[in-house]
């Protein structure tokens, strides 16, 4: 069963994880151009500098007042998500809005020294119209644990290579998941990742980068709907791609009670 508070917001044509415009996903070897509008739960958080505002992390619509980002996007700046952008240098952008948080919840035991509990929630000032361009994400029952080299997907306007520039376009790359005993032995990621995160990746050509912090690891099911399991937490500091150093996330089926638990109390 799928969280449970989906079935109080979202109702006719438009379920949880399941995209009208599907995501490209069978030929793709590397980062890439998503698909327009193929993974409509995608949020980009922005901050205010001046007159304008700017890309810094990705996010996942949850519910249609809530997204989900990391804890390590979230500081003391004036901040506005927008939803059913594809291409960042387009300004005028059929269907996309930009909206402002009226809350932003961060894991009270956020530790950023040790990169725990890496995740928080936005409530938006208003819920966004349920669409085919906005569309909210499904998450995962508490607990589910991914396989050994299960296929997912992060997406995100990160950069595209250690030290490039920001993408214009939705990306996507496939990133197998990398489980805990692989993840966490000494020549990979050691004791800095616990059980409460994911790993994807690691084979030193894709990965998740700077700027999609806080976006959706998103894995699909036997029946095609697609389940956001992972928040993009951290990575390695000798390179976006360094191999034997996966993209690690925050597993999402750990936190499914907080996130029950801030959405119902605020």
């Amino acid at each position: 069963m799928k969280l449970l508070v989906f079935a109080l917001f979202v109702a006719g044509a438009y379920g949880c994880g399941l995209p009208t415009f599907p995501p490209i996903v069978t030929r793709v070897v590397g980062g890439e151009d998503v698909r327009v509008h193929s993974w409509p739960w995608q949020a980009s958080l922005q901050y205010k500098s001046g007159n304008s505002f700017y890309h810094t992390c990705g996010g996942t619509l949850i519910a249609p007042q809530w997204v989900m980002t990391a804890a390590h996007c979230i500081g003391s700046r004036t901040y506005r998500v927008l939803l059913g952008k594809h291409n960042m240098q387009d300004d005028n952008e059929a269907g996309s809005l930009a909206i402002s948080p009226a809350k932003i919840i961060v894991h009270e035991k956020w530790d950023s020294s040790r990169i725990r509990n890496d995740i928080a929630l936005i409530k938006l000032a208003s819920p966004v119209d349920v669409s085919a361009i906005i569309t909210p994400a499904c998450l995962p029952d508490a607990e589910v644990l991914l396989a050994n080299g299960a296929p997912c997907y992060v997406t995100g306007w990160g950069r595209l290579w250690t030290g490039g520039p920001i993408a214009d376009a939705l990306q996507q790359a496939l990133l197998p998941v990398v489980d805990h005993a692989h993840c966490s032995r000494y020549d990979w990621w050691g004791s800095l990742v616990t059980t409460s995160m994911v790993c994807a990746g690691g084979d030193g050509v894709l990965a998740s980068c700077n700027g999609d912090s806080g976006g959706p690891l998103n894995c699909q099911n036997a029946d095609g709907s697609w389940d956001v399991h992972g928040v993009v937490s951290f990575g390695s500091s000798m390179g976006c791609n360094y191999p034997k150093k996966p993209s690690v996330f925050t597993r999402v089926s750990a936190y499914i009670p907080w996130i029950n638990n801030v959405m119902t109390t605020y």
